[in-house]
């Protein structure tokens, strides 16, 4: 129904949105309209909506909520840009989180991020800092962390005294106070933790009115310590401690045996239990060469993959055996690797296994977007535009949504692209919003929500990123703005954009 200028409010809006497919999952609007706002926020949606400062024509395009990404490991300037050509404007550190968290959203701000950011408490970090000493520092990038403490593994494989454990559940605490929305548990890199601690842990988040974000213990097709273990495990902490657990990366940690996987969450969910999931459109992993996990003395049978599935990301080089993967984490236990566990490109059944976490009834996309490096190893925080053409990363970090979106709703018809953007917007951002209020007016187009869309052609919309040529942004995303502001423009990057805003859970 057309809005006329008064129902709009007085005065010239600042911009306009003309002729798009507007869709909205919360509302199911899908409908030709002109989308209006003022500053940071929409203020009225229909047609004949009166004068604009800046008219963005988007006649045969989508304009939707912008995409809302909870498990984002790039945080910086060259890692959202990339994103924002992915649809993305709110980028979520969740998996791992930080710590000090007051201390991270702080150099974020001074950073001048291009999208919307926040952080998990990291209850991996809290456990370096308490049984072996390592001193935090938020500065540096989560992942890049991941690999610190190599020399000392007791943080991975032991159960922690009850002292260390009083110690840890208060820094995770600490870092709740501090902002953070939800707890990241990344269970499968310190995988000796007890469920005596992990309990405790979940007792916080659930006092906090917020998620842990896990990733499960143990990725393994067989008994004993199976993925399927690891969900039970999971499931029994939800209802032994009422803690929502959001399962991350559901296609990478469930292998092959991700069917049984989604049965037995599904019917945890059946039952009330505060359980969601989330995965990404790749059979290929990425993390860093230090895991524990690879050096599993059955890791081969376990996973049904040989070291060769294992590949450097700087240089490409794949691994012979665990010789050769514990030279490279000798060097540098913080360099990042590929893990090809599933092939889909050339096989029909793996692709079918793919299929069972991306279609997950109710499940968000998520990227698992990892930094860009260089050659060397080290993190690339520079200011170029197109990426040089040395850094690397996975073609998640480029390509995730819009590779979702061609694949699955363009050439496959799996999903609609109503669903299609629900999972990408109103989805993940439920997962959160209940302790991080601000998250409501975000992920919906919808007159006082703020004004994060994307407008972008369902026709050509694609990634564009490869194993071998990384760093290609996505195309199809025509305009992206952020709080208003665009960051996106006739398909070019405004380089001096940086309207991104801290998204942070209130104290209850």
């Amino acid at each position: 129904m057309a809005l006329n200028r008064e129902e709009a409010g007085d005065g010239m809006f600042d911009i306009v949105i003309r002729g798009g497919r507007v869709m909205d999952p919360e509302s199911g609007r899908d409908e030709i309209a002109d989308v209006a706002i003022r500053g940071d926020t929409i203020v009225a949606i229909g047609l004949d909506l009166g004068p604009a400062s800046h008219v963005i024509e988007a006649r045969g395009l989508v304009v939707a909520p912008g995409f809302v990404d909870l498990h984002a490991h790039g945080q910086s300037v060259p890692a959202d840009r990339m994103q924002a050509f992915d649809g993305v404007t709110t980028t979520l550190e969740l998996e791992v989180g930080a710590l000090p968290v007051g201390e991270w959203y702080d150099v974020h701000a001074r950073m001048g991020r291009v999208l919307n950011y926040g952080t998990a408490a990291a209850w991996l970090f809290a456990r370096k800092s308490v049984m072996i000493g390592l001193d935090l520092d938020a500065s540096q990038s989560s992942i890049a962390f991941m690999g610190a403490g190599s020399d000392d593994m007791r943080w991975s494989v032991e159960v922690a005294e009850d002292r260390e454990v009083d110690e840890i559940v208060a820094l995770v605490r600490e870092g709740l106070d501090e902002g953070a929305i939800g707890i990241g548990i990344p269970n499968g890199y310190a995988p000796g933790a007890g469920l005596k601690e992990l309990t405790r842990i979940c007792d916080q988040a659930y006092e906090a009115g917020c998620p842990t974000y896990t990733h499960i213990p143990y990725a393994s097709n067989i008994d004993p310590k199976s993925a399927v273990e690891s969900y039970v495990r999971l499931i029994g902490l939800a209802g032994a401690t009422g803690a929502h657990m959001h399962v991350c990366h559901l296609n990478s940690t469930s292998l092959q045996d991700i069917e049984r996987a989604a049965e037995i969450l599904k019917r945890a969910q059946a039952q009330g239990l505060p359980v969601t999931v989330e995965a990404y459109p790749y059979g290929t992993g990425s993390t860093v060469v230090g895991a524990g996990f690879f050096t599993d003395p059955e890791f081969t049978k376990r996973t049904g993959t040989g070291y060769d599935a294992i590949q450097l990301v700087r240089n490409g080089h794949r691994f012979t055996d665990v010789g050769d993967l514990v030279t490279a984490r000798e060097r540098d236990p913080s360099d990042l690797v590929l893990w090809h566990f599933l092939d889909v490109e050339a096989n029909d059944r793996h692709r079918e296994l793919l299929d069972v976490s991306i279609n997950y009834p109710g499940g968000a996309i998520a990227s698992d977007a990892v930094p860009w490096s260089l050659p060397d190893g080290s993190l690339y925080f520079g200011d170029e535009w197109p990426l040089p053409e040395e850094v690397s990363s996975h073609p998640r970090s480029s390509g995730t949504f819009t590779r979702f979106l061609r694949q699955y709703v363009r050439e496959r018809g799996a999903v609609s692209l109503m669903e299609a953007i629900a999972k990408c917007t109103l989805i993940p951002a439920r997962v959160i919003e209940g302790c991080a209020p601000q998250m409501t007016k975000k992920a919906r187009l919808q007159p006082g929500c703020d004004a994060d869309i994307v407008v972008f052609d369902p026709e050509t919309v694609t990634d564009r990123a490869t194993f071998e040529e990384m760093n290609r942004a996505s195309e199809g995303m025509v305009h992206v703005l952020v709080n208003g502001q665009s960051v996106i423009a006739g398909g070019e990057l405004d380089r001096a954009a940086a309207p991104g805003r801290p998204v942070r859970r209130e104290p209850r």
